[in-house]
């Protein structure tokens, strides 16, 4: 071999690991360079062991992932991507780099690119550009605009078309219900309200020591369970059903402001559903007594219903005004067996206390899609709790994901102050 081709072997030659392999992607015809794609690096692909678990907590788990500012989107999209043996896009999972220097443990996948010859590259970048190609003017514009030339009416199309178009946005203008005061729900707490918040929700102090105790439902609310009420925490029974005889009471208080409505508490449909047989009427019948109440529910504008599905709470409205039941779910779901059960229920209710039928097959079940949804995995029961609030005024659920961690303190400072605004 002549000194020249040695170089030119030589100089194509590359260096074997020190076990004497060569990994795949580095084979093939070596007048061919190889890309290659590294994949993001992200050392949580797998989900722990513990995510089985019921108790497992999502969002401290995320907290002790850095960089994970998107609520988890990308940790979730990494296990997803995990269980599949080829990723659905690669040019969203990987980035190019021509270093050769691959770290250990970094995902590669290889690519092939042939480089081009760096003559002709050079020629085609001195050439210059192609003409560029005039647009010629479709046949059917010039056929149009001689009709208009030739057709004077066709000028006077568009004045009409104008003219219409503005008869009918006032026309739309007028028939557009009165738009809403929504101040009074997103009234700022003062100065007071937020230091005595901030002490309830993070301050020192005993856990087990009651902050809140309400004498008429006997329920009392400790520090550690006012910490469900901070940023990222599920709701619990114990908050959830307090602020519901708050909302009661305040309908009692104003009752020409608020609706006339009855509020379950979150045992009721699990009593009510969950029976030996299933369907169990006679677990729940003494719960609605005149003795207790001092109304039958006949006699109310809505019934409200807290339904808690495992880990997720929705909302049931039995809408006596309308004949309808309702079921809002801020993740967008549905569920049948809510209807069958809530309807029989009313059915068994009315004939019970009211000593009247009810022809429940003329009523509707509506799936309210048009509500606000969350857009994270700790919010479901703030959510239920503001459908509840806004319903009981009779005005539209106008909020959002946006106002959820104001709600919280605002629902905090509520139950400190045994008062419903």
């Amino acid at each position: 071999m002549n000194t020249d081709a040695q170089l030119r072997f030589n100089c194509r030659k590359r260096c074997l690991p020190a076990d004497g392999r060569l990994d795949d992607h580095w084979r093939g015809q070596q007048r061919k360079r190889r890309g290659v794609r590294v994949l993001v690096p992200d050392c949580f692909l797998v989900p722990p062991p513990e995510a089985k678990s019921a108790d497992f907590d999502m969002w401290y788990y995320i907290r002790s992932i850095p960089d994970m500012w998107d609520n988890g989107l990308r940790l979730l999209k990494g296990w997803v991507r995990a269980s599949k043996d080829v990723p659905q896009d690669p040019s969203d999972l990987t980035c190019l780099t021509k270093n050769n220097d691959v770290k250990p443990g970094r995902v590669l996948a290889a690519g092939n690119w042939k480089v081009d010859d760096p003559v002709k590259v050079a020629l085609k970048a001195a050439a210059p550009p192609p003409p560029r190609r005039e647009k010629v003017k479709p046949y059917w514009k010039y056929l149009h605009e001689e009709t208009r030339h030739n057709d004077k009416s066709l000028g006077e199309i568009d004045a009409r078309v104008a003219l219409l178009e503005k008869t009918l946005e006032e026309q739309r203008t007028l028939a557009e219900p009165p738009k809403e005061d929504l101040s009074q729900f997103f009234v700022p707490l003062t100065a007071e309200d937020e230091k005595e918040v901030q002490d309830c929700l993070y301050g020192n102090g005993s856990s087990s020591k009651v902050l809140v105790l309400h004498e008429p439902s006997n329920i009392e609310v400790s520090r550690e369970k006012f910490r469900c009420l901070r940023p990222h925490g599920w709701l619990n029974d114990e908050v959830i059903n307090l602020y519901l005889e708050l909302l009661k009471e305040r309908g009692m208080r104003e009752p020409k402001r608020f609706l006339k409505c009855h509020f379950f508490n979150t045992f009721f449909y699990k009593k009510l559903a969950c029976g030996k047989t299933g369907y169990d009427y006679k677990s729940v019948k003494r719960w609605t007594t005149s003795r207790k109440l001092g109304y039958e529910l006949i006699e109310c504008d809505k019934i409200f219903v807290p339904v808690h599905q495992n880990v997720h709470w929705c909302l049931a409205i039995i809408n006596m005004k309308a004949k309808t039941v309702q079921y809002l779910d801020s993740l967008g779901g549905d569920d049948f067996r809510v209807y069958e059960m809530l309807a029989r229920y009313i059915v068994d209710e009315v004939k019970d206390k009211s000593n009247k039928e009810i022809d429940i097959s003329s009523w509707t079940k509506e799936s309210i899609d048009c509500i606000p949804l969350q857009e994270n995995g700790w919010d479901c029961g703030m959510f239920m709790l503001k459908y509840i609030d806004f319903h009981s005024r009779g005005v539209s659920l106008s909020f959002g994901q946006e106002h959820m961690e104001y709600f919280r303190r605002r629902t905090a400072k509520e139950i400190l102050r045994l008062r419903a605004d």
